[in-house]
């Protein structure tokens, strides 16, 4: 597999250096990709960057992912209007391991292959470098008017805020320059790989190896990726969509695929999975015969949560999206965890009730006009019933007066009306 026009064919490539393409003929290469520490969880707007380790180890070269415990440290200044936290070296450690978890399921750290992944990071190297062996070894090699003609300092340099620029952020170029540099003495890397922000840091770190070592380097940057209605990629209202199940469930996290727009799946199915061209413009072809069916979105959100989680999560945010849009059985919805139910069911009329009244045993009816407000009166409530338009727990109301108590709660707290096809409620024992 050509890794080069891999990443062509899938939109991946933004900026590339002469000479890059011919290299990875050449022999196998070592590439690294940096990733900030700042949470013990990647989200998806990581997802591009690991996905071109991803087809670079695929394609037979060696991937080195690097954890940036020193940088994210400092904070880097590209695409941002104002510095980050700094974070403290028990923090850095716990999102390194957590980090690693997640990019396993992406990368073969484990094997006996000569291109195995790597993982390191930058805190290592960095921790005892003193500040004046570092600008005596790094800092006399590339001059300021150099680093100030960066696109990142000057957007932040003329921008309106007068936020300005702190030393510490404009020493950021040289301290990735230096990661580079370090790679390339150690493990022969010969590429760095980022987003298109990252080009200006990332051509600091080949002209730093030119100039100190005589080498050769190179750097490839893929598109950042954006929503086809110009929102950002990733965010939803409650934030970033995150791998690690305690942020985003895996239910979430699926529905999240399954509902981008049509441009974007067929923008996204290339570059979240390892789905071959010619799949691919099979489900372009049945997306565009039948659009209602959404094929595309379908198998972008199976192998994207598979990859992360896996076939049976897939399986169970299925069963628990049929639920809410299909006529599943009371015996699926008595399945789902406590987790999954609530994420189903966000949005939902809630009603707390008291788990007091239910253990005594409560008529519907009284439950649903007096003790809550599903209905607003009785005589509405019993006209629903006797035409079959009232379910508890996904089962049929035979009698507005029927019994219900604490065997009908849901993980000993929760019961679901439904009203008609699609008005949910959520009553809450407590």
């Amino acid at each position: 597999m050509n890794f080069v026009e891999e990443l062509k064919w899938r939109g991946m490539i933004h900026d590339m250096m002469p000479g890059t393409e011919e290299q990875f003929q050449k022999e196998m290469t070592s590439a690294y990709l940096g990733i900030d520490p700042t949470a013990d969880s990647l989200h998806i707007g990581h997802l591009v960057g690991v996905m071109m380790l991803k087809h670079l180890q695929r394609s037979g070269h060696r991937p080195i992912a690097l954890i940036g415990g020193a940088t994210g440290m400092i904070g880097d200044p590209s695409m941002k209007s104002q510095e980050r936290n700094l974070l403290d070296e028990e923090t850095l450690r716990h999102n390194q391991n957590a980090l690693k978890i997640q990019l396993a399921k992406f990368l073969d750290f484990e094997s006996d292959c000569q291109n195995k992944a790597i993982l390191v990071n930058n805190y290592d190297w960095m921790k005892d470098y003193s500040f004046l062996n570092f600008i005596r070894d790094i800092g006399k090699h590339l001059t300021v008017n150099y680093m100030m003609a960066k696109d990142s300092v000057k957007k932040r340099l003329s921008s309106e805020s007068n936020v300005g620029m702190s030393f510490t952020e404009f020493s950021y170029q040289l301290l990735q320059g230096y990661d580079f540099l370090y790679l390339y003495k150690e493990y022969g890397c010969k590429l760095q790989m980022g987003g298109s922000d990252q080009w200006g840091n990332i051509t600091t770190g080949t002209e730093l190896i030119r100039r100190k070592e005589g080498g050769e380097a190179f750097a490839l940057t893929c598109p950042l990726i954006t929503k086809a209605d110009g929102g950002k990629f990733g965010k939803t209202e409650s934030g970033n969509v995150w791998l690690d199940r305690r942020y985003t469930s895996p239910y979430k996290f699926y529905q999240f695929w399954l509902n981008v727009s049509d441009a974007d799946a067929e923008k996204y199915i290339k570059i979240f999975t390892v789905l071959s061209k010619d799949e691919i413009d099979t489900l372009v072809e049945e997306q565009k015969s039948a659009p209602h069916l959404r094929p595309i979105q379908k198998r972008l959100a199976q192998e994207v949560t598979i990859m992360v989680h896996s076939k049976e999560d897939y399986e169970a945010a299925i069963e628990a999206s049929n639920i809410l849009f299909g006529n599943s059985t009371s015996d699926a919805l008595k399945k789902l965890d406590e987790e999954t139910l609530l994420a189903v069911f966000e949005g939902v009329p809630q009603f707390e009730i008291s788990k007091e009244e239910i253990s005594k045993g409560i008529k519907a009816v009284d439950l649903f006009v007096e003790s809550t407000a599903v209905f607003p009166s009785k005589g509405e409530m019993r006209k629903l019933v006797q035409s079959g338009g009232v379910s508890l727990n996904k089962e049929k109301l035979e009698t507005p007066d029927m019994e219900v108590n604490d065997s009908h709660l849901l993980g000993g707290k929760y019961l679901l009306v439904q009203k008609g096809k699609k008005n949910y409620f959520l009553l809450i024992a407590k």
